[in-house]
């Protein structure tokens, strides 16, 4: 049984669901923006169940998005040119 919630709360959200073939692999994230992660997107690689909220910070710091995606460093500087696209 539940004593008390930390927090319970619902909140409209916008998804984009992106694949794509780079040189090294196939790519399958959902992106979620919400107000919730103090701007940054919550960012799901739906092929290796790994996710992480990233923002443009995050992507410049060295292995994180290969760490926290579960990508070579071949494939996350793929995904990373992909997101500092999309992730402002």
């Amino acid at each position: 049984m539940i004593d008390f919630f930390l927090y319970d709360e619902s909140e409209d959200t916008y998804t984009r669901y992106v694949s794509f073939v780079g040189e090294h692999g196939r790519y399958d994230l959902a992106i979620i923006q919400t107000d919730r992660y103090f701007g940054k997107s919550l960012v799901l690689n739906t092929q290796g169940s790994r996710f992480g909220i990233i923002g443009p910070d995050d992507l410049e710091e060295e292995g994180y998005i290969a760490h926290i995606l579960g990508y070579t460093d071949d494939e996350a500087s793929e995904v990373e040119a992909f997101l500092s696209e999309v992730i402002a």
